[in-house]
């Protein structure tokens, strides 16, 4: 090998090993949140109990430990509440109390509404404590992935008519379950229970549709905010001179 060579090489790995990191994927560290607080929980639950047949209390009782540790974890190291991991603990320890309810068919439909509930109140008082739950799933919606986007979104943030969007899009999604968690509540001691058998996943479904539907009213006004942060900076920048 020649002294050339050796140079050569030890200068590409010299540059290699200074070089940063490439940064994560915004839309990728956006989702991972929603990923460890509810797909892990659900998914390990439907795995526990279904594939291996661990009884359901065990099973919830389990896979509460994620959002449990998220949430010690994200007030002892950052000192904030983690909603999304709060919020996942309580419907699943929601889930267990109500493993133990029994009674006839309209009392068993009827203790579904309550995990509707759990989710639907505990969304109202996120944005009561300043929080808005909805918020991690609502900002990989709207950055799209996009630097320029999530950056902006970061730079109003604590703009008062983004926040007042913000937390009208939980409120939309907080009323929509809470509304199905009454309707289910009522319907399943007015109706057959043949009936509520299939009518409660049509409330459910309901209930979604209308938070996707609803929450457009918050969701365009703050893609014009950001589109219109994104022009200002854009506006602000020095023009690109041409070289002679």
């Amino acid at each position: 090998m020649t002294a050339a060579t050796v140079s050569a090489s030890t200068v590409a790995a010299t540059t290699s090993a200074s070089e940063p990191p490439a940064p994560p994927h915004p839309l990728k560290q956006a989702l991972l949140p929603l990923a460890v607080d509810i797909a892990v929980p659900l998914g390990g639950y439907y795995l526990l109990h279904s594939a291996f047949g661990i009884g359901t209390a065990a099973a919830l009782g389990i896979t509460s430990v994620v959002p449990a540790v998220r949430t010690v974890a994200a007030v002892v190291v950052k000192r904030e509440a983690n909603m999304l991991a709060i919020l996942m603990l309580a419907v699943n320890l929601a889930a267990i109390a109500l493993t133990f309810v029994s009674g006839d068919a309209r009392l068993m439909i009827a203790k579904d509404s309550a995990i509707s509930s759990v989710i639907g109140l505990g969304i109202l008082w996120s944005v009561r404590a300043g929080r808005p739950a909805m918020t991690a799933g609502l900002k990989p919606f709207v950055t799209k992935g996009n630097a320029q986007r999530v950056a902006a979104w970061e730079a109003i943030h604590e703009d008062a008519a983004f926040r007042a969007k913000e937390n009208q899009y939980s409120l939309i999604w907080g009323v929509a379950l809470v509304s199905e968690c009454v309707a289910r509540l009522v319907l399943a001691f007015t109706l057959a229970p043949s009936t509520m058998a299939w009518l409660g996943t049509v409330l459910l479904l309901a209930a979604i549709g209308a938070g996707c539907v609803l929450g457009g009213a918050a969701v365009e006004p703050i893609e014009k905010l950001i589109a219109a942060r994104i022009e200002a900076e854009s506006a602000l920048s020095p023009a690109p001179t041409a070289d002679r």
